[in-house]
């Protein structure tokens, strides 16, 4: 790997009040990221402990996911009191102290909000059940009476995401919706006391000096509630990926025309800090309606998980890039890419998966149908990482990717702790796969995350992957990752590439207008570079050719 030096060349990140437009942004699953306190349980403690490891990686903010008292029904995600902290994760003096320390590192912090749902042991839903019928406790949630001839059946065919009705009766007969695990009841925005906590909340976190939010399931928040409520007709119409079977804007419960109201409200809430807090949705829609989200008078920012679907191909990665640049200026934000997060299996895994692997088979299979060859994987994941991170806009990073780490495919089912697994019937594994605990020492019961083991266990293999095995170490994945991060701040400057068409089949090749070049080979065969001086390559070039599954950063 041969690095130029840029000392010579102005930092110019700092220079940019839009901070969030060119970020790198590091998600933390507190549950897994570090043991404190020794329970198995990742909290914020740890996170605050572990803070000079994102430091010297070179982010420029972290994104919590949920800290929330919570069941844990959905990994944090059903969420019992939006403006407090789990007991088993510390308490909000906690969170103040790593909030403190993590500014005091130079580092942003992002909040998760769920607006969706709330949990089922949330304060207002046990007050919905006690109320009863009618009540307008109940009209903070979707209640509807069934149908049948004794309301036996649910009110609508729609289907939860994570398997089955979306629907779930209580011992008086009325059914709540859920589009989530039975545990996450939605909330109804229609309603002007959900609104108004909302707001309460966004404030009550801007105030302790939070710098953003990420705003999950922000496409599904309104519904129609019109009545008769309307059937679907088919189960598969029940998810996002239907969506384009709908005109725009009309889908019962996804990424209604109305929603936008919603975060034009929270934008002037936003903007009323110095500086304006930032926000970014996970709304997954279609490209040219996740665009809307982001405009500067909503969110600012949406995930382009487009891209993190996309294969392993020139072209297509191409056209996905051209248009989320496209739709990103035609709102007035960033585009925003990510390679992996806390629902999806990790990319060192994912990208050398054949195209077309049923995910949710290859996991029941503990990731033996087919085999993945793990080193392939991790070759092919620092490739799509210097890739990504030669683009223009926002990269969001998640933890432990920094470190190479593949997916956990082979958990035993009895550890399994993503509901998915039961209210599928044990047909899908789920997400616990990525969200295996962090490992930062290659010795000990969970290799340096906590004192005991953690909630759940790592492959004995992790610990080759552990920062401890990896820090300075030439030619390691995280000193690829901090090598790329430092050189990405010292050379951002504009958020404009040009393509190259001169190139072989199965190259990507683009120059950024600060002049530098990015070059990924994406072929099975070595290629010639183009002109330029090395900056950093993913692997080690072959006779200063670029061989296959290999990014170069080249200066001009």
């Amino acid at each position: 790997m041969t690095v130029r030096s840029t000392a010579s060349t102005p930092d110019l990140s700092s220079k940019d009040p839009d901070w969030w437009r060119q970020a790198v942004i590091y998600q933390v699953y507190p549950r897994s990221f570090a043991d404190a306190d020794g329970d198995g349980l990742g909290d914020l403690r740890g996170v605050t402990q572990r803070l000079t490891h994102l430091a010297a990686l070179g982010v420029d903010a972290l994104w919590l996911s949920p800290f929330y008292p919570s069941e844990l029904a959905d990994g944090g995600y059903d969420v019992d009191d939006y403006r407090d902290v789990d007991p088993r994760l510390g308490t909000l003096d906690d969170f103040d102290a790593m909030a403190a320390e993590a500014h005091r590192l130079g580092l942003k912090v992002i909040v998760d909000l769920v607006p969706n749902h709330t949990s089922h042991r949330h304060a207002w839903f046990r007050e919905a059940l006690d109320a009863g019928p009618g009540s307008a406790a109940r009209d903070r949630y979707v209640f509807r009476d069934g149908r049948g001839a004794h309301g036996e059946l649910p009110p609508t065919d729609w289907q939860s995401v994570f398997g089955g009705s979306a629907w779930q009766r209580v011992p008086d007969g009325q059914w709540y919706l859920h589009l989530f695990a039975p545990q996450q009841p939605d909330l109804n925005w229609e309603n002007e006391q959900v609104r108004a906590d909302f707001r309460t909340t966004l404030k009550f976190w801007c105030d302790r000096g939070v710098d953003g939010f990420r705003v999950d399931v922000a496409h599904a928040l309104v519904k129609d509630l019109t009545e008769p409520l309307r059937d679907l007709g088919s189960p598969e119409l029940s998810g996002e990926a239907a969506l384009t079977r709908f005109a725009p804007g009309t889908h019962p419960f996804y990424d209604r025309d109305e929603v936008h109201e919603v975060y034009r409200d929270w934008r002037k809430i936003l903007d009323a800090y110095t500086p304006p807090r930032t926000a970014v949705a996970e709304a997954w829609v279609p490209g040219p309606r996740r665009v809307l989200y982001a405009r500067p008078d909503e969110l600012g920012q949406a995930f382009n998980f487009e891209y993190l679907q996309t294969g392993w191909d020139a072209a297509e990665l191409r056209e996905v890039i051209t248009g989320s640049l496209a739709d990103a200026r035609a709102a007035g934000a960033s585009a925003t890419w990510v390679l992996s997060n806390h629902d999806v299996v990790r990319h060192a895994t994912r990208l050398v998966l054949p195209p077309g692997t049923d995910t949710d088979a290859w996991l029941l299979s503990g990731g033996h149908a087919p085999a993945v060859d793990a080193a392939a994987g991790l070759r092919r994941a620092r490739a799509a990482t210097l890739l990504m991170l030669a683009l223009p806009g926002s990269a969001y990073l998640y933890q432990g990717e920094e470190l190479g780490l593949p997916e956990v495919a082979d958990l035993p089912t009895e550890v399994l702790q993503d509901p998915i697994w039961e209210q599928t019937g044990h047909v899908r594994k789920g997400r616990d796969g990525c969200r295996v605990p962090l490992p930062w020492t290659t010795e000990g019961p969970s290799y340096g995350f906590g004192a005991g083991a953690a909630w759940l266990p790592q492959p004995p293999g992790f610990a080759a992957y552990a920062v401890q095995a990896q820090d300075g170490v030439a030619g390691s994945t995280l000193e690829l990752y901090r090598t790329a991060l430092r050189l990405r701040r010292k050379l951002l400057d504009g958020e404009a590439l040009t393509w190259s068409d001169d190139v072989p089949a199965g190259v990507l090749r683009f120059d950024r207008s600060e002049g530098w070049r990015c070059v990924t080979n994406l072929s099975g065969r070595t290629v010639d570079l183009p002109a330029g001086e090395v900056l950093l390559s993913s692997a080690p070039l072959e006779d200063g050719r670029l061989g296959p599954d290999t990014t170069v950063w080249l200066g001009l």
